[in-house]
């Protein structure tokens, strides 16, 4: 990009559009990042609107700011993970609001920044902290978890098929420093085999899901949502890959449908109520124009609820 940020934003015309900004609203970007999404939002959102970028990555936060200093205090940020949403919009006293944006995932100046550890394709070292303040990072759990530890978050947050080979391998070689070196393992233990992505890919995701708990901050964020949506607003999530998309599906199915009754149940007796409606039918996917102008979109899922 020739204004000197690398971050390109996922669809934001089908974000604006499912978030229904509108001027004079009040949204939420709970994963700013340098501001591509919110300086769209803002754009949008004028006369009168507002926008309140949250992200654990004080760096981004920074950036943001500087991206969208022009915009004064119509711009609002909060160092913070979004599991703690509820909390942060408390503190800021920015509720109820009209849209809440989730796009998640890692940014592509935090890929790019070979010093922050989450590339297999950069030297760095085996850090992969959205917040660099928390203690554990990926060179911990390469070094100092069990193989049968290992192994398993390989294979839960990875998808990773080859998590037992990749898991001795990696306690075999320790002690494992760079990412290059992590890498360069990873690719040994995958000699041969064909793949449509590199060796690395599923390993560098479940460790950095694993570093930054994304999942269950994940949950914990989106449980919160729903108290700070005003009726008819708007949340929209981009997913990029299946585990974060499963806990979207199931977090909608469930406010769509209300009861909480177990399947068995012949009738229902908690009495819940649906909490939000579905707006579109299907996870929105990038266009193909998009998909060939930035190829890191191409797994990009959107999906929208509105609160009831």
């Amino acid at each position: 990009m020739g204004n000197g940020y690398h971050h390109t934003p996922v669809m934001v015309r089908e974000v604006l559009e499912g978030l229904l900004v509108k001027p004079g609203g009040r949204y939420i970007d709970a994963t700013v990042g340098e501001g591509g999404h919110a300086e769209a939002i803002l754009k949008a959102c004028q006369p009168g609107g507002r926008v309140l970028g949250i992200d654990a990555d004080a760096s981004s936060i920074h950036s943001g700011r500087g991206r969208l200093k022009g915009y004064g205090d119509s711009f609002l940020t909060a160092v913070g993970n979004y599991a703690q949403i509820g909390t942060i919009c408390g503190q800021a006293d920015f509720h109820p609001v009209q849209g809440v944006l989730f796009d998640l995932g890692i940014s592509s100046r935090q890929l790019d920044d070979g010093v922050r550890g989450f590339s297999f394709q950069r030297e760095g070292p085996l850090d992969m902290r959205f917040d660099p303040s928390q203690e554990l990072t990926a060179y911990d759990i390469v070094n100092t978890w069990s193989e049968v530890d290992l192994a398993r978050g390989i294979w839960s947050y990875g998808e990773e098929p080859r998590s037992r080979q990749i898991a001795r391998a990696l306690v075999a070689g320790r002690p494992i420093k760079t990412t290059l070196d992590l890498a360069r393992l990873i690719t040994e233990v995958a000699r041969g085999a064909r793949r449509r992505i590199h060796p690395a890919t599923r390993t560098f995701q479940a460790l950095r899901i694993m570093v930054n708990l994304e999942l269950e901050s994940l949950k914990a964020g989106l449980g919160q949502v729903i108290e700070v949506l005003a009726s008819g607003g708007r949340l929209a999530v981009i997913t990029y890959h299946s585990l974060e998309a499963v806990i979207v599906k199931a977090f909608l199915r469930q406010e769509f449908r209300g009861c909480i009754c177990p399947p068995e149940a012949l009738i229902c007796t908690c009495g819940r109520s649906p909490t939000m409606r579905q707006v579109s039918r299907k996870a929105i996917a990038p266009s193909q124009e998009e998909i060939t102008a930035n190829p890191r979109s191409r797994s990009a899922r959107l999906r929208i609820g509105e609160r009831i």
